[in-house]
Parts: C-alpha cells; sequence; structure tokens
C-alpha cells in the first residue's frame, strides 16, 4: 500500500510505502497527491474519555483505556495525556493503574501516552470555578498523597492543574517544579497575587484558559485576565465554540499569541456519542445535539464532546489562523510543552487528510501510530 502527499509544514512532495500495515519507506518525490496533506499526528494533553470510555469511573479497567487510545487514533490524534480529575483518593488510584497497566499490556498504547494529566483535587471548592468536579473530594495540596499516586503511575504523572490560592500551594508548585511535572492554572478563583506567586514558583500553564471559571466576575482585575497577560503561561484552549465563543477564541490567541497556545479537546466520555441525558462525574449531565455537555439544570459546562480535529477546523473558523497554524496548535506546541520531541520523532507519527477549505473540515484519510498504520478510511468501510 502506498499514499502519497504533501507535508504540511514545507509542502514536500512524499509517498509513504506501508507493508503488513507498518510503514517501511517515506520518501520524497517529484510530485505527489495535490490534494492530501501529511501532518505530524495529534497531541492531546486533556482527555477525560472518549467514545463512551470513561477514565473517572470506578469501573475503568485497562482494556477501557486502550479502547479509548484506539478509539482516539481513528480520529487523528496520536498521542494524548488520559486526564485524571478530582476524586477520592481510591478512585485516583483506580484510574491511575489503569492507565499504566494498559500501558504494560499494549506496547503501542504505551508510545501513544505521553504522561498521566493529574488535574485537580488541589482545586478551588468555588461554584464556577470548580466546574463540575465533585465538591466532596477537592481539598489542599498533600505532597505525601501526591507522591503516593506518582509511585502508582510508575512516574508518569507530567501535568498537575491546581489553584494556586489553595493554602500550601506554592511551596507544592515548587515541588512539582522540581520535579519535572508541568504545572496548570485552572479551576482557580485566584488573586493576582496569588498567580504571580504560582508563575515564581514555576508554574508555565492555564487549563482550558477562560473555563473553570465563575459565570460572572469582575471585569478586571480578574484571573482571565491575569493569566491571559501572563507572558510566562502558555494557555491551552478548547476551541468548540461552546467553551469559548468564537470571538473570545480568536481574541485568546492573539493576546496571547500563537507560540503561548495549544488546543485541547477535554473530551469526556460523551464525545462520540448520541446527544440525551447521561450520568457523569457522579452529576447528570446533557449532551446536545451541537456536542456541548452542561450539568442539568445550569448553564456550567461538564467537559466537551469534540475530538481535537474540531478544534483545528473551528481554530480556522474562528480566529482566521492558516490551516498550518493551527495543526501546529495541536501537535508541535503540546510536544514542546511536555519536551516530548525525541519520544514522538523517533518513530513515524502521521495523519494523512484532505481539507475542504470551503467548509474548514478535516477529512481523515490515515493515522500512523509508532510506525503502524492504526487507522485508514478504506479499511473501515
Amino acid at each position: 500500500m502506498k499514499f502519497s502527499g504533501r507535508t504540511l509544514f514545507n509542502n514536500t512532495p512524499v509517498e509513504i510505502t506501508v507493508v503488513d500495515a507498518r510503514v517501511q519507506e517515506i520518501r520524497e518525490v517529484p510530485s505527489a497527491n495535490s490534494t492530501t496533506w501529511v501532518a505530524p499526528a495529534l497531541i492531546d494533553i486533556q482527555v477525560n474519555g472518549f467514545a463512551g470510555f470513561d477514565l473517572n469511573v470506578a469501573t475503568v479497567t485497562s482494556e477501557d483505556v486502550c479502547a479509548m487510545v484506539r478509539a482516539l487514533w481513528q480520529v487523528g490524534t496520536g498521542f494524548l495525556c488520559p486526564t485524571v480529575v478530582t476524586g477520592s483518593f481510591d478512585g485516583v488510584c483506580n484510574s491511575l493503574r489503569a492507565v499504566v497497566e494498559a500501558c504494560e499490556m499494549d506496547s503501542l498504547v504505551a508510545h501513544s501516552v505521553l504522561g498521566i494529566h493529574l488535574e485537580g483535587p488541589y482545586i478551588s471548592a468555588e461554584d464556577g470555578p470548580r466546574g463540575a468536579h465533585p465538591l466532596e473530594h477537592v481539598r489542599e495540596p498533600d505532597w505525601d498523597e501526591f507522591q503516593r499516586w506518582q509511585d502508582i503511575a510508575d512516574g508518569d504523572i507530567s501535568i498537575v492543574t491546581l489553584a494556586p490560592e489553595k493554602e500550601g500551594a506554592i511551596p507544592f508548585i515548587k515541588k512539582l517544579v522540581a520535579n519535572g511535572i508541568v504545572v496548570a492554572l485552572g479551576h482557580t478563583d485566584a488573586a493576582p497575587s496569588d498567580i504571580q506567586a504560582a508563575i515564581d514558583a514555576g508554574a508555565r500553564l492555564s487549563t482550558h484558559l477562560g473555563n473553570g471559571a465563575h459565570a460572572l466576575i469582575r471585569r478586571h482585575p480578574n484571573y482571565i485576565w491575569e493569566q491571559l497577560g501572563a507572558d510566562e503561561l502558555w494557555a491551552s484552549l478548547i476551541v468548540d465554540g461552546h467553551h469559548l465563543p468564537p470571538t473570545v477564541a480568536k481574541s485568546m490567541m492573539r493576546a496571547k499569541t500563537l507560540d503561548r497556545c495549544l488546543l485541547v479537546s477535554d473530551a469526556v466520555a460523551l464525545a462520540g456519542m448520541k446527544p440525551g441525558i447521561y450520568e457523569f462525574a457522579g452529576k447528570s449531565v446533557e449532551l446536545t445535539a451541537d456536542r456541548c455537555v452542561r450539568l442539568v439544570g445550569t448553564e456550567y459546562l461538564a467537559g466537551s464532546a469534540i475530538e481535537l480535529a474540531r478544534g483545528i477546523e473551528n481554530s480556522v473558523r474562528f480566529a482566521g489562523v492558516s490551516l498550518e497554524e493551527a495543526v501546529s496548535l495541536a501537535t508541535l506546541q503540546p510536544m514542546h510543552l511536555l519536551n516530548a520531541q525525541a519520544h514522538v520523532e523517533a518513530k513515524t507519527n502521521l495523519i494523512l487528510f484532505e481539507w475542504d477549505a470551503t467548509y474548514c473540515e478535516i477529512n481523515l484519510i490515515a493515522t500512523i501510530v509508532g510506525d503502524e498504520l492504526v487507522y485508514h478510511t478504506e479499511a473501515q468501510q
């Protein structure tokens, strides 16, 4: 089997030879299919679940994690940080074990997992900033507890999202940074001084900036403006049209600059499922026809129901960035944040797709992960 196309970032015609579902050769050619683009496999650093598989339920298994990762390959996401959210000590342990065991049982899944993202439980207890995280499990930073989780995770917790105003948060951030972990600010009601103290301690990222926030906040100063204006902080953005209105996404990308932005899906298990009422994180949530997930009876969002490729499309639509720039936000940017260049580039990890410029739509043709063809449109027909 041969694929031909042009590389997205330098417009080089290439031909990819695949034998027995493995890449045998990638070579430059004089010309190639002019409608097919070849780009790096997408990297999503915030995935709570997908296609009905939920990382944050007591029943999650290693088989569930493997199935979720493989479902993500079918939408172009080749790498991810499985995201474990606020829960009981034992609940978090169970989710971490499921991820670790999945990586032990499937080497290709292990290749796709760039680390685990721990989102909470050290976040704000305030309604709004807390989002859909369960109040009963929100607590103060505890280094001994975190170390026990990191031991269970075999050292693979690589991102921690927390609220810097929590008691003991700043020394906790310093310890995380000293251990090579990316510290992200999120689900926070922080004062400007708290945010600056976190930056001084080594925090590097704002998790889904503009979300995990009060419905109504002070005009200025507030914790969104403070993070948006902090050049030291990168910002992850959920560009689904719900978490950030189009004009807000556009404004944030321009203010933060593309060099300090990256896309995340924040996908939950409902992503890829039919609209309806579901139970999620112990709460009743509604998945609407336009792929919005809200806590039933409230205006609070409870994760997203899109895949990362839709965020790329929306970035072009909303912010007027080029296709190359939008894809970079979901590939090169997260790779650099995690310092994962060596791992990602050690093997062939690509997507092939056609781009409908009229409707700003990605039509995925194939996904290659770890030198293996893991998805091909013709094979699914």
